[in-house]
């Protein structure tokens, strides 16, 4: 077995377990690879609003049960509800063991405010439109779906990867704008409350920057997905940085074997039955 990082803080988001573009394998890896004090969950950790009975896989399973057994082995796990996943906003302020589920954070990380949420309360089209922030769901699904189709081909071609929906994003102005919008305003906003980092989701675009203001300065932070660009947000050493699995990965490893080696019924048991250590 190999030996895992420690790191005092792990921040995933936009993982969307239950749907087609979710990358569980990678992000499975990633997990069995670090021993954080925290991992923070920062929204649409499971799809809930694509939800279907039909789509539920193995690897997706692997995923809750790590986290679990993580949570079981000491790490705090801190559950920050999204949009994908806002019916568990009924659930705030719960907690269990080493389990919590919060709509937002605050931690105080050396001397340094953090504020963490999802960021899905400055999307006006779910505020105002849930209907047509859900049909936008599906379209990436089936966007991220075609894809895989594309990289499949290219892959056997020899050629390099290719992402249809990051093209799209980059040449639309509007996705361009709403983009470094939202960057603004969580950004101003943690600067007029005095937090010297906010820590986001949402938009799936991994970022850390410095953001200057007349009221003063903060460090944005954007955790990415694991659908497209497989990223997660690291704290250790008093500093920040983006981890990106598909260049900082190392060498392919399972470090878990008895979460390998366990079938979809032993998976959904282990899953649905609370581990005593948990409580």
């Amino acid at each position: 077995m190999k030996h895992k990082r420690k790191i005092e803080i792990s921040v995933i988001s936009d993982v969307h377990l239950g749907t087609y573009g979710c990358q569980a394998k990678q992000l499975l890896t990633y997990l069995n690879s670090i021993s954080p004090k925290k991992l923070i969950l920062n929204g649409d950790i499971i799809d809930i609003w694509q939800f279907s009975k039909r789509y539920f896989p193995k690897s997706h399973l692997k995923v809750i049960k790590k986290i679990i057994d993580m949570a079981s082995d000491g790490v705090e796990v801190i559950y920050i509800t999204g949009n994908h996943d806002d019916t568990l906003r009924k659930f705030s302020g719960t907690a269990m063991g080493n389990i919590s589920i919060v709509d937002k954070l605050v931690l105080n990380l050396d001397g340094k405010k953090a504020w963490f949420f999802h960021g899905d309360v400055f999307d006006a089209s779910i505020q105002n439109a849930k209907w047509l922030a859900k049909l936008g769901g599906y379209g990436y699904d089936l966007l991220i779906v075609i894809n895989r189709m594309v990289n499949w081909c290219l892959e056997r071609f020899g050629r390099e990867k290719y992402s249809l929906s990051k093209r799209i994003k980059n040449s639309v102005k509007g996705a361009i704008k709403y983009i470094s919008d939202f960057e603004e305003v969580a950004s101003d906003l943690a600067i007029q409350n005095g937090y010297d980092y906010v820590v986001c989701g949402h938009i799936h675009q991994p970022k850390m920057l410095l953001k200057k203001s007349k009221q003063g300065e903060t460090t944005y932070l954007n955790s990415g997905d694991w659908v497209e660009n497989f990223t997660a947000l690291e704290y250790q050493f008093k500093r920040w940085k983006i981890y990106n699995y598909q260049h900082d990965k190392l060498s392919p490893f399972y470090a878990d074997e008895d979460i390998k080696e366990m079938e979809m019924t032993d998976l959904i048991a282990a899953i649905t039955i609370v581990d005593k250590k948990v409580i």
